[in-house]
């Protein structure tokens, strides 16, 4: 005698082969995001991060219909990550504390071309991670808010490839670890000058010797106007005639009186008599 077999529930051989058939249809692209290689001033902050954007990457496996969303979450929190079935299951960018992860960036593949429809070689296509502070003064309206990331992390993304109702079509791997810059406290840096590189050693000699002659300039300044208002000044004498450049002296003589002018006559002129004949 041998035991009874028993045999699966049918709803069970069902449950089995829907979640057969979603592993199955759920393609894996080998596509790792990563940090723009570009040389980028701020490619990588204390609240955010830049990718590379995913061109060329869905190419026969999206359709137009579909939308291209990048999950974001802690390194060591992307293992327990499930992707969404529907689209009420996307986690909201307020679940990243509290769950790990999060998604946002949602994009068209049509917003992801091969090439350039503008023209514009050499330009840096680029996705910023944690680049709209706006939205968090609403996350009810926003829930899926590309905000400030608000730890150094380090974070892992993929992009995820869903379709109209929120069921998921493609994924790709994790990207690794990004870590943000962090800040530093003052009492941390080191302010030795000779850390500090040759060209920022110059100006700061430089600099230092123009305060230090401008003060020494307003020193003299201050000395010279200091003695001036202190010192007695040259005397004045009366007899002393300055005119223009020319200085003389004025002499009067006391051994000679004054002589008194003469009145000349009414209606005289000169190279006449200048006394009338008395004819009788």
């Amino acid at each position: 005698m041998g035991l009874p077999q028993t045999q699966p529930h049918p709803w069970l051989l069902i449950l089995v082969l829907s979640w057969l058939r979603a592993r199955r249809s759920l393609e894996l692209i080998p596509y790792k995001p990563q940090i723009t290689a570009g040389d980028l001033e701020g490619k990588v902050t204390a609240t955010r991060f830049s990718l590379e954007q995913p061109r060329c990457v869905f190419d026969g496996h999206a359709r137009a219909t579909d939308t291209v969303w990048l999950v974001v979450a802690f390194s060591n929190a992307s293992k327990d990550f499930q992707n969404p079935k529907t689209l009420a299951e996307i986690p909201t960018f307020a679940q990243l504390l509290t769950d790990g992860h999060y998604m946002t960036l949602a994009l068209s593949p049509v917003q992801l071309p091969c090439l350039d429809s503008v023209g514009g070689g050499g330009r840096a296509f680029l996705l910023r991670v944690g680049n709209d502070a706006g939205c968090l003064a609403d996350l009810q309206q926003l829930p899926y808010c590309n905000a400030p990331l608000p730890s150094p992390g380090p974070y892992s993304v993929k992009f995820l490839l869903m379709d109209t109702e929120g069921s998921p079509r493609a994924e790709m791997r994790w990207s690794d670890p990004i870590t943000l810059h962090q800040g530093r406290a003052p009492g941390s840096i080191d302010t030795w000058p000779g850390w500090q590189s040759g060209g920022m050693i110059v100006i700061t000699t430089i600099l230092s010797s123009l305060a230090g002659l401008l003060l020494l300039a307003f020193l003299a300044a201050s000395t010279v106007r200091f003695f001036g208002l202190w010192l007695p000044e040259e005397a004045q004498y009366p007899e002393q005639l300055r005119i223009d450049s020319f200085t003389g002296k004025r002499y009067t003589t006391h051994h000679i009186p004054p002589s008194e002018a003469t009145t000349l006559p009414v209606g005289f002129k000169p190279g006449l008599d200048p006394f009338p004949s008395l004819s009788p």
